[in-house]
């Protein structure tokens, strides 16, 4: 499904001579002499300006002019000369395009159609009418560059809606959106991440602004940068409702809902084939959690394959019919759904579509009743109560829903992937009237069990084996490596992550094991890691018994912090046990941890019995967002991990 605009752009080499007679227009030239305040030494660029102006006529048609302007600070900030306008050409039309540099010395080098590439936005889908038209100059910025774009758009979308970010991580000196009615027609506006923005109101004019917004830190485990910066979302509406044909308003999630349950349901077309396939698949299950398996995991390697038209006119949203993509097995994810969909009525079980937002589960805000908000679609599958599954939820109307992905096949039935976890999200249906939260399964749900059986020699010397058993979301992610990397690089990237703790080491055995119906992966390793331990005036041997670094790098390192800290919900543990040499004993143990707190729990433990050292730590840890305001408990929880899984045994030679 495409409901915004998350392009895959091809870039364009531009190379063109400046001629004297290129002249900036007034707008950019008044940008470029604008006096700047003294960004972080890291800043690469700042926008001058970000302006966009709609103008709506009587029957709906947008004309937006936009105007774009960015001053490279750094060097490496020469990839912010770049413009990029999107357009679906069955309702709308790239009327004017401009883009023009002018250098440190004042020269200014103009860029024209011969310089503008117009392309398709998605070049890996077999058909998609979303086009981009596209100028690149960041091989000719440099450090004290500005680089400024315009352009005019026609367009007859099916919404009245439209959104605005204020900002990309950029500092920002001005940012404008206008927005002008015809006479009696009204419109609304909803804020994000920010104070609400009021407009200022002309007749029927709108103006929101924002300015000398400053740049947006990169932090690790942060939320995405549309949960941090100012993001404004419009609404305009004629007097009369309906009045404008083909221009769909919504009042709220159940206009939605209805909307998009009008698109869907008539999609939901059986044939003899796909009815016979999806007998043919639930012939010897049992249960109807072992139904919906079968035709999960069947719909599941269909291929994906994205054909988009009609997009201006909402056919963005609509599912080709099931007995097309059965026939043809291909389609996206909401033609994956429908096919699912369709496959379990064939066999008495009823579902529905659920619109989604994939990537962020906290991007879709229930304030803004839009399908805009939405980009993927999944499924919602009703079940007896004697059906039982971490992602059942229970709906008001609808009774016990289960929750599954058909396109994502890292996932099996049962499961949710960890990018659509506790997402809000649309049931497509008239019987609907707001969204549902997205199921988190619990951390034991998504775990990692290590054993390992070493033999330490008096040289310093390790060997032994390593067994990891994954479930849940860390076996899919596992899984993922696994099914897109080819076996060579597979075997390259474990060896990498054994080096970086235990360096030297030499892998003899490496057996992965994927379990996909069960949702678990499994890997065995058999190495040899000469000098592991540190041999110390030959009378000491120093050594980690964390052998090996969990695959998350702990990154909570900065003193200060200027985001929330997302979590994710996980857990591990670990069970290493050493052979001690002959002629040693444990003469140093670090001391035991324990950790509770809101976000996580953690735990380390020795024991030294016949000769071997058994090593034991676990984590868990919640999906939780910390406030900035508690980065120093987040931090120092994940310092003292840090510094238990790198504390040494000291051994001595008796």
């Amino acid at each position: 499904m495409l409901s915004r605009l998350a392009l895959s752009i091809i870039l364009l080499a531009c190379a063109a001579p400046a001629f004297a007679g290129d002249q900036a227009p007034p707008w950019l030239q008044q940008a470029a002499q604008l006096n700047l305040p003294a960004y972080e030494k890291n800043t690469n660029a700042v926008v001058l300006v970000n302006e966009c102006t709609a103008v709506i006529n009587e029957e709906g048609r947008v004309t937006k002019s936009c105007n774009y302007a960015v001053r490279i600070l750094q060097r490496e900030g020469r990839d912010n000369a770049f413009a990029a306008v999107a357009y679906t050409p069955d309702t709308a039309k790239v009327k004017e395009m401009d883009a023009w540099l002018i250098r440190a010395n004042g020269v200014v080098k103009r860029y024209g159609k011969d310089q503008t590439l117009d392309a398709l936005a998605a070049p890996n889908d077999v058909y998609n009418e979303l086009r981009v038209r596209v100028v690149s100059a960041k091989d000719d910025a440099d450090a004290g560059t500005v680089f400024g774009y315009s352009y005019t758009t026609e367009d007859r979308s099916v919404f009245s809606q439209d959104d605005w970010e204020f900002q990309s991580a950029n500092p920002v000196v001005s940012s404008r959106y206008t927005l002008v009615l015809p006479v009696g027609w009204r419109a609304d506006s909803v804020t994000f991440n920010h104070a609400k923005v009021e407009p200022k109101v002309s007749g029927s004019t709108y103006t929101w602004e924002l300015g000398n917004l400053s740049a947006v830190a990169d932090e690790p485990m942060s939320p995405t940068l549309s949960n941090l910066v100012a993001r404004l979302a419009i609404g305009y509406y004629p007097p009369v409702a309906g009045q404008t044909p083909g221009m769909k308003t919504f009042a709220n999630w159940a206009d939605v809902g209805t909307w998009m349950g009008e698109l869907e349901d008539p999609q939901v077309i059986l044939s003899e084939p796909l009815t016979a396939k999806a007998r043919e698949l639930t012939a010897n299950a049992k249960t109807e959690y072992e139904k919906i398996q079968a035709i999960g995991s069947y719909v599941q390697k269909v291929q994906y394959i994205s054909i988009q038209t009609r997009l201006g006119r909402g056919g963005g949203y609509r599912p080709h019919s099931a007995a097309e993509v059965f026939a043809k097995s291909y389609g996206d994810c909401k033609d994956k759904a429908n096919l699912m969909r369709a496959m379990l009525k064939a066999v008495g079980i009823d579902a529905l579509p659920v619109s989604i937002y994939s990537g962020d589960p906290a991007y879709v805000r229930a304030e803004w009743p839009s399908p805009q908000q939405f980009n993927h679609c999944i499924i919602a599958v009703r079940v007896s109560d004697q059906t039982q599954a971490a992602t059942i939820i229970q709906h008001p109307k609808l009774g016990r829903l289960l929750i599954f992905d058909p396109t994502a096949e890292e996932t099996p039935v049962g499961d949710l992937p960890f990018y659509l976890q506790g997402s809000l999200a649309l049931l497509d249906s008239k019987e609907v009237d707001g969204l549902v939260q997205m199921p988190v399964t619990a951390p034991d749900l998504n775990q990692l069990e290590r054993s390992a059986d070493l033999q330490l020699d008096g040289d310093g010397s390790m060997t032994g084996g390593i067994e990891e058993r994954a479930r849940g979301q860390v076996a899919a992610r596992f899984r993922t490596e696994f099914r897109r990397l080819s076996r060579p690089e597979y075997n390259t990237m474990v060896e990498h992550w054994l080096v970086s703790s235990a360096p030297s080491s030499k892998i003899s055995k490496l057996t992965p094991v994927d379990d996909v119906a069960q949702g678990r992966f499994a890997l065995d390793i058999a190495f040899a890691a000469p000098g592991y331990a540190q041999l110390m005036q030959n009378r000491l041997l120093v050594f980690k018994p964390a052998i090996v670094s969990r695959r998350e790098e702990l990154s909570l390192t900065n003193t200060k912090r200027s985001h929330p800290v997302v979590l994710m919900s996980n857990s591990y543990s670990e069970t290493v046990r050493v052979k001690l040499p002959a002629g040693f004993e444990v003469d140093e143990l670090p001391d035991a941890v324990k950790l509770d707190t809101a976000f996580g729990i953690y735990n380390t433990s020795y024991d030294v019995k016949d000769g071997q050292l058994t090593f034991k730590r676990s984590l868990v840890q919640h999906a939780i967002t910390v406030p900035v305001e508690q980065y120093a408990a987040v931090r120092s929880f994940f310092e003292k991990i840090r510094a238990a899984e790198q504390a040494p045994v000291v051994l001595a030679r008796q």
